[in-house]
């Protein structure tokens, strides 16, 4: 009688396996097989491989602690499907998930570069706080597969419980961000996710599963801007640095950005008709922008002499000395109001308004791809005639 073959037994390809914790807690891990497969007698198995989910059992001391238990488990168990099935497509070269493994937070230290490159400090800080904040809500290694509608869900939730932080780091008595913050760390995440969507990275773009705005409201913001009252008391005085001076009135009188401003190259201006205009690719959005330059404008370029076409016309410091310089510049000008230079492209916007272009034409001048963007100037004018009206005196008494 021949003897029975015995069966190969397949190793589970993705196991979920338990950390004792000195608190009593137990952390739970991904132990899974992947890479080169081992073949032995008896045994298929593969290259290991951990993962710890950041996900804990805790001590079930009461009934509402088993019920969370069940959750946590649960929730573990479909993160183990998700590799299961990642690894069988991979096999099968359905996708390549290595570069879904690529860490968000490296792909965000790029961005933040490239931001500052670009000469765009503030939104360099703003990504430097959203990695902040995801290293708290996560540690330091986030895979690209991990983010889904939940996993956003959980960060904003996190987001909007999150402390104040300095450049110390996070005070106990610091309050909590505001809408704002939550909205454009959130923003950042989501453009950093649009991106990758777009390089390949990612196959699904869970941003679009997920409602944001259901879940945070953001804040009116105030957009501080000049009146030509003020602009004339900026010209009749002195500023300390004359070429920050002309650099931050041509930007009133044109609209661009600062970090458009710190890029401008003489080569950039050409003549069209009767008149110069400038075109470039706006460093904050890459989208090519055709604009006219009025001849009020032209006066506060600086004199060429012999730079050549490639020099940069406005040599600036950095944003944060820009800033200083500005309010102490506004603060000798009799100017109250706290000024910084994206102050300028506000007041362009506002006065263009103001003086009776419409929001369409004021949109394009600005670079806007919505037009909604520029609304938020068009309800500034609308309260500025709100309280002319109410300047008419009692003409009956």
């Amino acid at each position: 009688m021949a003897k029975k073959k015995q069966e190969v037994k397949l190793k589970e390809p993705v196991r979920i396996r338990f950390k004792q914790l000195a608190n009593g807690n137990q952390s739970i891990y991904l132990d899974y097989y992947t890479g080169d497969v081992i073949r032995k007698e008896n045994y298929v198995g593969g290259k290991r491989q951990y993962e710890f989910l950041k996900l804990y059992l805790i001590p079930e001391k009461t009934r509402e602690d088993k019920i969370k238990n069940e959750a946590t488990l649960a929730l573990a168990k479909a993160i183990q499907s998700k590799r299961i099935v990642e690894l069988q497509n991979d096999a099968h070269g359905f996708q390549n998930t290595n570069k879904s493994k690529a860490n968000v937070l490296d792909y965000l230290v790029d961005m933040r570069q490239q931001s500052k490159e670009r000469g765009s400090l503030n939104y360099e800080k703003t990504i430097g706080n959203t990695i902040r904040e995801l290293k708290l809500f996560r540690g330091d290694y986030i895979a690209f597969r991990d983010i889904d509608k939940d996993f956003l869900s959980s960060f904003v939730d996190f987001l909007k419980q999150a402390k104040k932080a300095s450049k110390y780091g996070v005070t106990k008595a610091g309050g909590l961000l505001s809408n704002n913050s939550v909205v454009a760390y959130y923003g950042v995440l989501r453009t950093a996710i649009n991106r990758a969507y777009k390089d390949g990275i990612i196959t699904v773009n869970p941003t679009k599963e997920f409602d944001f705005a259901d879940k945070v409201k953001a804040e009116a913001s105030r957009r501080e801007y000049l009146t030509i009252e003020e602009l004339k008391l900026l010209i009749a005085t002195e500023c300390k640095y004359e070429i920050m001076k002309q650099a931050f009135l041509f930007s009133c009188l044109c609209g661009l950005r600062v970090s458009d401003i710190r890029k401008l190259k003489w080569n950039d201006l050409q003549k069209s008709g009767e008149r110069i205009r400038i075109e470039i690719k706006m460093q904050k959005t890459k989208e090519p922008l055709y604009l006219p330059i009025s001849d009020e404008a032209l006066k506060w370029l600086p004199q060429q002499n012999e730079a050549k076409g490639d020099d940069l016309i406005f040599p600036l410091t950095h944003e944060g000395t820009i800033n200083k310089t500005l309010q102490k510049w506004a603060k000798d000008a009799g100017v109250t109001k706290h000024i910084s230079f994206h102050v300028a492209r506000h007041t362009h916007a506002t006065m263009m308004l103001t003086l009776g272009a419409d929001l369409y034409t004021v949109s394009k001048l600005l670079g806007h791809k919505n037009i909604a963007t520029t609304q938020i100037y068009a309800k500034i004018v609308d309260k500025k005639k709100e309280e002319a009206i109410s300047l008419i005196p009692n003409l009956t008494d």
